[in-house]
């Protein structure tokens, strides 16, 4: 399913909608209007975020290592006669005034962050972490305040609310309105963060940004749509539209509807309605992969941007994470746009091609040359689900300033994606507060699309042909993405390749695989079918588990769809709807262990994977 998924911890709520509240006033106000507010300018038309006194309630102060920090809360409004409050994390660098500042959002499941406070208060930011979802603050004390809606629920233990436009119990307007969603709410108490850093005589109230990861993405496209005031934004992984309406290459996807009239939640609660009124800097940071940033979705809702000074960063093959390069734009993005300390390239120019002499396709990258350029990566996929689908790496060619890859495919029955990553070498090491320190950052290409009429119209031919190789490691794990990769017990690493008709695994045909290990191990091999693809069946993992011998000699592996089973037992019965392959040290699910959290020696060496005749 696309849409109105919702994951706790690392993933989040899927969907879009979007909040905003009513104040009481300290005079009397006109009465709320009857009817619903049928447009973003009209939902927010009445509402002034700096109307009320913030209240301002610090819970406890501190210092640590130059850094003052306060546990505070702050007056959100007062709905249906019930006052609300927000409880916060806010740091910065002592003794410092006038600063640029950073309004963080949490994602779902999530809560206020002291390392994002921390992070961006030693780079010289005041940073504002707002505790919308409610959870027990970190480091807090029995009888603590905290975040306190009062008459409503827009967190995640009121799930409905996310998608509903209907009068309720916890609801404000007594009639179908956007005034009845969570992301309304979430959004106006947001907005009263950007207040309270106006106010504060650290922050420069000129130079203030907003950035959320997840649900924190999608709130951050809500701000940046609906607030003058901000100056720069950084969604990741969230803000991305259109996920009412069908997918065009996939109809067979079953959407959710949103509780109540359809036209009404995409006016007035669709990023596509938001993006329009965006008017800051803004920096996309993606995985190509991600359930719930929708790559494609993601470009699309950018072109509704009118200043197009938009960058994209798309870590390949992850699904809601990003490498150090890709992580490292954030903050340089805020440097450049609140400090004036840093300069982003422009998105690299590209060109996909289709009316070639030999008719293979090419993508043609030109990167802005006005820095140094690292490295070129051009990438291809034909899998209309971008959840799901493999991006290949294609052999890029450089002449002059621009990057030439081929891009061969099978058959011209189906879409055709490319995009490209360019690097840039950093001056000096940088880090993200979840990433490594990097001495280069990455930066996207707009991504360039064909359907099966543009291939057949521009006399593009099927060049390519199946593969029984997968993966002769002669790249590394360029294929793959890599989760605790330095990890000497916990490590995994993943391809999508098999869900790629190039080389999904004919049937009939065994997966084969060569490996070295020091010691005797369990290795732990995942196939997951059907991954994020409720509409071709249901989702599974099927496990094997195969005993390496140790010694350092190459260990062949022979395994049949038999092999594979899943925690109850059903076995695995072809290679056809496999769309993640995963190698690990163990597999732990519903209290069963697979493998072990103690391998012995240092991690496997994989010489090939690939198919073979019984």
């Amino acid at each position: 399913m696309r849409p109105f998924i919702m994951c706790i911890g690392i993933v989040s709520i899927f969907l879009a909608s979007f909040a905003s509240a009513h104040f009481a006033a300290d005079e009397p106000k006109a009465p709320a209007p009857a009817t619903a507010p049928a447009t973003v300018k009209g939902l927010w038309a009445d509402f002034d975020p700096r109307q009320e006194p913030l209240d301002t309630k610090v819970v406890r102060e501190w210092e640590q290592g130059g850094i003052v920090y306060r546990d505070l809360t702050f007056h959100i409004g007062t709905f249906r006669e019930k006052p609300a409050r927000m409880a916060a994390f806010f740091g910065f660098p002592k003794g410092a005034k006038k600063l640029p500042s950073l309004l963080h959002l949490h994602g779902g499941g999530q809560r206020a962050v002291l390392h994002e406070v921390e992070f961006y208060a030693k780079r010289g930011y005041a940073c504002l972490s707002i505790n919308w979802g409610g959870r027990e603050m970190e480091n807090g004390k029995a009888g603590d305040p905290n975040t306190n809606w009062g008459a409503i629920d827009p967190t995640q233990k009121n799930v409905p609310g996310y998608f509903n436009l209907k009068p309720g119990e916890q609801y404000l307007d007594p009639f179908e309105s956007p005034r009845n969603n969570n992301w309304y709410w979430l959004t106006l108490g947001a907005r009263r963060g950007l207040t309270f850093l106006e106010q504060q005589p650290e922050v420069d109230a000129d130079r203030l940004g907003v950035y959320g990861h997840s649900m924190g993405g999608n709130l951050t496209v809500y701000v940046a749509g609906s607030d003058d005031r901000v100056k720069t934004a950084a969604p990741s992984v969230g803000g991305s539209g259109f996920r009412t309406e069908p997918w065009p290459l996939l109809p067979q996807v079953t959407l959710e509807r949103p509780n109540g009239d359809v036209k009404l939640f995409k006016a007035t609660i669709g990023f596509e309605s938001y993006a329009p009124h965006i008017k800051a800097p803004l920096l996309w940071l993606g995985s190509t992969n991600d359930f719930h940033g929708i790559m494609d979705d993601t470009y699309r809702t950018s072109e509704l941007i009118p200043h197009q000074n938009v960058r994209f960063s798309f870590t390949p093959h992850m699904n809601h994470r990003f490498t150090p390069d890709f992580a490292v734009t954030r903050p340089l993005w805020f440097d450049q746009y609140l400090k004036g300390s840093f300069r982003f390239p422009q998105t690299p120019d590209s060109k996909l091609i289709l009316n070639t002499e030999d008719h293979v396709p090419e993508l043609q990258v030109t990167p802005d040359s006005s820095q140094p350029v690292a490295d070129v990566h051009i990438y291809y996929a034909v899998d209309p689900d971008a959840r799901a689908r493999f991006w290949r790496s294609a052999e890029a060619r450089k002449s002059g300033d621009t990057w030439t890859a081929k891009l061969p495919i099978l058959a011209i029955d189906r879409p055709l994606f490319a995009f490209a990553n360019v690097t840039y070498p950093l001056k000096k090491a940088e880090s993200e507060p979840y990433a490594r320190p990097t001495e280069q950052y990455a930066i996207s290409s707009l991504l360039r699309m064909a359907i099966p009429e543009d291939l057949q119209r521009n006399d593009v031919k099927a060049t390519d042909s199946p593969d029984l190789l997968i993966d002769d490691f002669a790249h590394g794990w360029r294929d793959w993405y890599q989760l605790e990769a330095a990890n000497p017990h916990h490590w995994e690493f993943s391809t999508r390749k098999l869900a790629d008709p190039k080389w999904q695994g004919p049937m009939g045909q065994k997966l084969m695989l060569d490996i070295e290990a020091e010691e005797p191990n369990d290795l732990v091999i995942v196939l997951t079918e059907n991954f994020f693809r409720s509409y071709r069946g249901k989702s599974q993992e099927f496990v094997a588990v195969v005993r390496l011998n140790g010694g350092k000699e190459t260990q062949t592996v022979s395994l049949a769809p038999k092999d594979f089973k899943t925690n109850d037992g059903e076995a695995l019965s072809s290679w056809t709807n496999i769309d993640l392959l995963s190698l690990r040290a163990y597999y732990e699910k519903d209290g069963k262990l697979l493998g072990s959290k103690s391998w012995a020696g240092g991690q496997p060496k994989f010489r090939k994977l690939w198919w073979q005749g019984s």
